[in-house]
């Protein structure tokens, strides 16, 4: 699994919002946009259980949606799991 992965719509405003986090601290992701997929859809669904987005992953770590994210960030845990997976924030 890619070291941060984010599935995403590109209308939605929590996508953005998670994205944003990643990028103010300067951690690149990959996007995958199940807007424009429908078996990206059905993949998120299954290795995430969750058919809301975004779905964020570090590593192979499943971190939630953006309040899930936010809350990781917010605890210092979601640099703990960066560092972990060798991405120094």
């Amino acid at each position: 699994m890619t070291r941060v992965l984010m599935y995403t719509t590109g209308f939605c405003p929590y996508c953005s919002m998670a994205k944003r986090i990643f990028d103010d601290l300067g951690v690149l992701y990959d996007e995958v946009r199940i807007d424009l997929d429908p078996e990206k859809r059905r993949e998120m669904t299954e290795i995430s259980q969750r058919r809301t987005v975004p779905q964020v992953f570090v590593g192979d770590r499943h971190i939630g949606g953006c309040d899930d994210t936010q809350d990781a960030l917010r605890s210092g845990q979601l640099k703990i799991w960066l560092e972990e997976i060798g991405i120094h924030v």
